[in-house]
C-alpha cells in the first residue's frame, strides 16, 4: 500500500513571498520517487491554480491535483448534507467557485447555509443579513477557525474574529471544515488516495497541523520553521512523531514507513 504525505503550505513550503530553503528539492525529490502527497491549506480564498502558480514563482512546479483546500472540503461537505443546496456567502474566490463545482447555488434569500470564509469585500452590512438568516433557520459554516496574526497593517481580521461576532449576535456556534477538523483532515486523505495508517501530516503549527494528525491517527513531522517553537512543546499534551528544524531535515523513507 502507497504512504504518502500531506503538507502545510505557509511555515513549511514558504514564508510569506520567501521559499524556506530546501523546500523545492524536496518536493523534487517527492516528484521523482512518484510519493503521493498534497498541498493542504486552510486558505479558503485562494483556489488551487492560485496556489500553483505561488509555488511555480517560488521554483516549485506541480499540478493543481497536488493541492486541497478548505474551500475545497467545504463545498463536498455541502453537497454531502444537502445535494443541490443554496449558500450565501461571505467569502471570495477559491470558496465561490469551490461551491459552483459542488453544485451549491449562491443565493441572497433563504439559504440552506451561510458560509463564511476569507475575503475583505463583504461589509457589516452582508453580516447582519448573514446574522439574520441563521435566526431564521440557515446552518452556519465556516471554512476554518484561524486567528488573526495581530499584527500591524494585516489586511485580513481573520476568521476567528468574524465568526465570533456571528456567533454572539446569534447565540450559534459555527461548523467548522478546515484544520484541524475531522471533514478536511479526513476528505484530504481520501482524495490523495491513502488509509489512514500510511499517512503523515508535515506541519508548523502544533494546534492545527498535528493536533489534527494526532486526533485523526495520522503520523506527524513538526517543522520548526513557521508558527510553533521547541519552547512551545511543553503546553500541548500530545506529541508530534519527528520534529525537525525544517524540510530540507526530513529524509525519507520516514522511520515508520
Amino acid at each position: 500500500m502507497a504512504k504518502g504525505l500531506l503538507i502545510d503550505m505557509d511555515g513549511v513550503i514558504y514564508a510569506g513571498d520567501s521559499l524556506i530553503p530546501g523546500a523545492d528539492q524536496f518536493i523534487h525529490n517527492l516528484l521523482k520517487e512518484n510519493v503521493p502527497f498534497m498541498f493542504m491549506t486552510n486558505n479558503s480564498q485562494r483556489t488551487r491554480l492560485d496556489a500553483v502558480r505561488k509555488l511555480a514563482g517560488l521554483g516549485i512546479k506541480v499540478s493543481e491535483g497536488h493541492v486541497y483546500t478548505s474551500a475545497m472540503a467545504t463545498g463536498k461537505f455541502l453537497a454531502s448534507q444537502t445535494p443541490g443546496g443554496t449558500a450565501y456567502v461571505l467569502g471570495e474566490g477559491g470558496l465561490i467557485s469551490s461551491l459552483h463545482e459542488n453544485g451549491i447555488s449562491l443565493v441572497n434569500s433563504d439559504p440552506d447555509f451561510v458560509v463564511l470564509g476569507e475575503g475583505r469585500n463583504f461589509t457589516l452590512e452582508m453580516v447582519q443579513k448573514a446574522v439574520n438568516m441563521i435566526l431564521a433557520g440557515a446552518k452556519f459554516v465556516i471554512t476554518n477557525r484561524d486567528p488573526s496574526p495581530k499584527k500591524k497593517g494585516w489586511d485580513n481580521l481573520g476568521i476567528a474574529a468574524t465568526s465570533a461576532m456571528i456567533e454572539e449576535a446569534t447565540g450559534i456556534k459555527a461548523f467548522v471544515v478546515g484544520k484541524p477538523h475531522p471533514v478536511m483532515m479526513r476528505s484530504a486523505r481520501k482524495a490523495l488516495g491513502l488509509e489512514t495508517a500510511d499517512t503523515t501530516i508535515i506541519g508548523d503549527t502544533m494546534d492545527t497541523d498535528i493536533r489534527g494528525g494526532v486526533q485523526m491517527g495520522y503520523k506527524t513531522v513538526l517543522v520548526l520553521s513557521g508558527v510553533t517553537k521547541k519552547e512551545d512543546l511543553v503546553r500541548f499534551a500530545f506529541k508530534p512523531d519527528q520534529i525537525v528544524n525544517d524540510i530540507k531535515d526530513i529524509h525519507l523513507p520516514l522511520p515508520w514507513w
